[in-house]
């Protein structure tokens, strides 16, 4: 616990300091506004304590300067006259607390102790919100894959504007991730961040999930209940699956786009939002409105920027790293120990095509390392649906004879079959060019 006291009369400032220390402070005491502002910088203190008049600027200054430094440190303000007024402009601009002249000892060092207190859960706060920023942030998003490191690109160029963005992709690819990015990397990372899957509600409870609702508007709306709109203002809104939608919904939604307004279900009052919009889907929108179960003005609202994330099957240099991120978690959030992963485990994870996509990945490098007995990850530890258990089982029998024309046909064939012929996974797994793979995919009349 360290304090910096700024008083210019000895006296008192020999008495502070004295208290201070009883109440277990380390103290650093300077007996000037510019001396304060500087051992400010170098000191790093939990608490000031600043007398209000000083003989080059005074408290008040002092106050200012220190909280651009860094307004987390509470700054308390000592003043001779004894009046309230004093003491409450001080706490106007920004002090944690005041103590009058003469001096109470006993309540500097109270005050001393809540004020460090406040420093201490300040600090705490800050850590864990710099650890989200760095969590979700853009630059930590596993991107090897030529795919991946668009993503980023476009969410670094994005993210501080205040564009509506509709992020496509198939389901468990990551799209709730770069939503994340977009708002932690932007200037509304402070702001609130709220997200939504319009597919889990029911019509009527969607309607006021997003745009609450008042006390009494239907059966069981007990309490006048604020909606996502309203929760996320100054910050950033996630509307999941927004082609689940309704079409009583999507009316409103398109409204709350236009007017930059809502009101809630059962209410009259409208609502100024702020409120920075992102969307995502799993389905074709522009189907649904050739259709007619998607509104064409909603989809140019939300479409102002498209991103669409790859599925993993396309991202074959991300499923490494992806996995090594997820075996680290698991076995860190459930006591394991993982002493050593075979080859093998890596070369069944890079040849599975992944309908689930990247939640599919994680789940299943997750069980692997929660029913490792040994601490060694094999293919046997993994549970693919549809491939075989054993690896041995799933590799390449070569018949005695067999030429190299007729090996090279197998094993582009059984690449292939397990890629579902797509030819670009293909291509990186083997090593060649996809120009190469289709020229001998034609010479050995392959049916891909």
């Amino acid at each position: 616990m360290k304090v910096l006291i700024i008083e210019d009369d000895l006296d008192n400032a020999r008495s502070v300091t004295e208290a201070a220390e009883d109440a277990g402070f380390e103290t650093v005491c300077v007996h000037t506004g510019m001396e304060g502002v500087r051992a400010f910088q170098t000191v790093v203190p939990d608490v000031v304590l600043s007398d209000l008049v000083l003989p080059d600027i005074d408290g008040l200054e002092v106050l200012a300067r220190l909280k651009k430094a860094d307004g987390s440190v509470p700054v308390l303000i000592m003043t001779a006259y004894g009046t309230v007024e004093s003491g409450v402009r001080a706490m106007r601009e920004g002090a944690y607390d005041y103590v009058t002249k003469p001096l109470d000892l006993d309540d500097i060092q109270s005050k001393l102790r809540r004020a460090y207190e406040t420093s201490r859960l300040r600090r705490q706060v800050s850590t864990l919100k710099q650890s989200v920023r760095e969590r979700f942030t853009a630059t930590g998003m596993i991107a090897e894959s030529a795919g991946m490191k668009r993503v980023v690109t476009q969410i670094e160029a994005l993210a501080d504007t205040s564009a509506t963005v509709l992020i496509r992709g198939e389901s468990g690819t990551g799209k709730e991730l770069v939503a994340r990015a977009l708002h932690v990397d932007s200037k509304r990372h402070e702001g609130p961040y709220v997200a939504v899957n319009c597919g889990a509600f029911a019509d009527n409870l969607l309607e006021s999930e997003l745009f609450g609702h008042e006390k009494g508007a239907f059966t069981g709306a007990v309490a006048t209940y604020k909606g996502a709109f309203e929760r996320a203002d100054g910050g950033t809104l996630f509307l999941d699956e927004i082609g689940d939608a309704p079409a009583s919904v999507q009316v409103k939604l398109l409204r709350a786009l236009e007017e930059k307004e809502i009101r809630r279900v059962g209410g009259k009052e409208t609502f100024k939002v702020n409120v920075r919009l992102v969307s995502a889907t799993n389905k074709d929108l522009d189907a649904m409105v050739a259709e007619g179960t998607f509104r064409e003005d909603l989809l140019y609202r939300l479409n102002v920027v498209t991103l669409t994330v790859p599925p993993l099957r396309e991202r074959l240099a991300d499923i490494r790293p992806l996995a090594d991120r997820f075996i680290a978690r698991s076995a860190s959030e459930n006591g394991k120990i993982i002493t050593a992963i075979r080859p093998d485990f890596f070369e069944a994870l890079e040849s599975y095509n992944w309908p689930g996509n990247v939640r599919q990945l994680r789940n299943v490098v997750e069980s692997a390392v929660l029913l490792s007995a040994d601490g060694v990850l094999t293919a046997d530890s993994l549970s693919l649906p549809g491939r075989p258990r054993s690896a041995s089982s799933d590799g390449l029998r070569l018949p005695e004879g067999m030429t190299l024309e007729a090996m090279e046909r197998a094993i582009l064939e059984e690449r292939l079959r397990a890629n579902n012929g797509n030819r670009t996974v293909t291509a990186e797994q083997l090593g060649l060019s996809r120009r190469t793979i289709q020229r001998k995919i034609k010479e050995h009349h392959l049916p891909f």
